[in-house]
């Protein structure tokens, strides 16, 4: 089980027109807006990812308007962890566990996914938060690495997982995101 004291989150890619293109690429911004939102109310750590900036352009603005405080971590490598600014930030932020979102799910997460759990992580794909262009690479990707032992999960089952009581002052600042 996820405890918040214990778990960041990595967002990986959600940027420039690519952002657009990707299978249920709406439904996918809009979780991941309330995930990030929601890991700020709970104080987890955030590390986010873009590759290539001045080639396939910045994070989405709907996400770069919550990430303001955050630099994001610029890679040319398609999995994160071969940037040393990334594994750098990822040591600094002192968990064992991370939430993974993101696009591509069959390029970018699945590699970065597959690096932190080789680095001795727990990693959980939320899943309603990761994308490809095409849902059957999304599937491939997700079944792939749950098959690698990475965990799935979903906005709504961490979120629950992270706070785990009703009666936590944070649970009412989030139930808003759920509903």
């Amino acid at each position: 089980m996820l405890n918040r004291y214990n778990t960041g989150l990595v967002i990986v890619d959600i940027q420039g027109k690519l952002a657009t293109l990707v299978h249920e690429s709406e439904a996918m911004i809009a979780q991941t807006l309330k995930l990030v939102q929601a890991a700020k109310i709970l104080d987890l750590p955030i590390v986010f990812l873009e590759q290539l900036p001045e080639k396939l352009g910045p994070t989405v603005p709907e996400l770069q308007a919550h990430l303001d405080d955050i630099p994001a971590i610029v890679k040319s490598t398609f999995d994160g962890c071969g940037s040393e600014d990334f594994l750098q930030a990822i040591d600094a932020a002192s968990v064992d566990n991370w939430l993974v979102c993101g696009i591509e799910a069959h390029i970018c997460v699945y590699q970065t996914a597959m690096s932190l759990k080789q680095r001795e992580f727990g990693v959980e794909l939320v899943q309603d938060c990761i994308s490809s262009r095409t849902r059957e690479n999304k599937q491939l990707a997700l079944t792939k690495l749950n098959q690698a032992g990475i965990q799935l999960t979903s906005f709504e089952m961490c979120l629950y997982e992270l706070i785990k009581d009703a009666n936590d002052s944070v649970f009412k600042r989030v139930l808003p995101l759920v509903k």
